[in-house]
């Protein structure tokens, strides 16, 4: 809600009204109710993948009259739109869900097949990552705002 309301103060025509964050929290609550599904992930995890081609093609062709309402902001958020929403950010569902859903089934398979593999410890140079996925929630909401600053800094001792 705060990124919402956040960017909508700096672009009122474009706010970002679903983007990472919400589709992250979307889908990270979607891939814990389908955890369960095991070797199920794989082949709808293509699905999903396949979903948002599937879409643009049926909503500008057999579908068109249903376009409005899959581009509409009450449902763009699925991916199943016929042309990319203008916002300034745009993560929706599919086909990311079949990313994370690919990344789940990835883990699940490791830790029955290969478990010891992530009990050994990281080596020095994979360390700051590990930090970095620690805090990546942090890391990300502190991103921009730093960046932003930070070039609006140079942009003013350059006096532009």
């Amino acid at each position: 809600l705060l990124v919402s309301v956040g960017s909508w103060l700096m672009f009122p025509r474009s706010y970002i009204h679903f983007g990472v964050l919400h589709g992250m929290a979307v889908m990270l609550v979607l891939t814990r109710l389908t955890a369960p599904w095991g070797r199920w992930l794989w082949p709808a995890g293509a699905v999903a993948l396949a979903l948002p081609h599937l879409a643009q093609w049926a909503l500008t062709e057999p579908l068109a009259a249903w376009a409005p309402w899959f581009n509409g902001k009450g449902l763009n958020w699925l991916g199943l739109v016929a042309r990319k929403p203008f916002t300034e950010d745009y993560v929706p569902v599919f086909p990311w869900l079949g990313v994370m859903w690919w990344g789940l089934a990835s883990g699940q398979w490791l830790l029955r097949h290969h478990s010891s593999v992530l009990q050994r410890p990281l080596g020095a140079a994979l360390r700051p990552l590990a930090v970095l996925g620690r805090w990546s929630l942090s890391y990300y909401m502190l991103h921009q705002p730093v960046m932003i600053g930070g070039l609006m800094a140079v942009g003013w001792m350059l006096g532009r």
